[in-house]
């Protein structure tokens, strides 16, 4: 299906995320947060299902194609702020990944799959939905929960974990559960037995 395609996909999607003026420190060098991060859904992705569609590979890796784009604050800091928020996030990384699929040359279904998967169109219904939210949920507690807890409440975290543990399919939480989280797993234990 690929013919290169989706290796010049992920260079462009790299790229643009390359731009992030926000950094994170990997391996003791400073990286852009956003190119770590689809970098670190592809790796995810590749793990849990080598044999994922490539919608899938390609909506992975766009996940937060230049996210910090539209920051958080130009939201109401509410529930409903924060829900528009990640709406308006959705189009942005669903449109600026159609538009890449479509400059390297995929058809118009791989590109309405990429857009669908983007939005989170048919959680729980669609297979390929829940496979990319799995990944998510996935990469977020093995590289982004210790500094999460660290930040939070301990009330909040296991709210965050429940709501993120049903989003889960049976498949995923077997994943989690498999991961070395640390000394944070005891909030996961704390979560499930809520």
């Amino acid at each position: 299906m690929s013919d290169g395609k989706l290796e010049r996909a992920f260079e462009r999607i790299d790229a643009a995320n390359a731009e992030d003026p926000r950094e994170e420190e990997v391996d003791g060098e400073a990286v852009p947060k956003e190119w770590i991060y689809g970098r670190r859904m592809s790796a995810t992705l590749d793990a849990f299902r080598p044999d994922a569609p490539e919608p899938v590979k390609l909506a992975a890796r766009a996940q937060h194609i230049q996210r910090w784009k539209i920051p958080r604050d130009e939201y109401p800091m509410d529930r409903k702020g924060y829900l528009r928020w990640r709406q308006t996030l959705y189009g942005m990384h669903a449109d600026l990944a159609a538009a890449i699929c479509e400059e390297v040359g995929y058809d118009a279904e791989t590109i309405a799959k990429v857009r669908k998967l983007l939005r989170k169109k048919g959680l729980k219904s669609d297979p390929d939905v829940q496979l990319l939210e799995d990944v998510i949920c996935l990469v977020f507690l093995e590289h982004y929960f210790a500094a999460f807890a660290a930040e939070h409440e301990e009330e909040k975290v296991i709210s965050i974990l429940q709501k993120t543990w049903r989003k889960m399919s049976e498949a995923g939480q077997r994943a989690a559960l498999a991961l070395e989280l640390g000394p944070e797993r005891a909030l996961v234990e704390k979560a499930l037995a809520g």
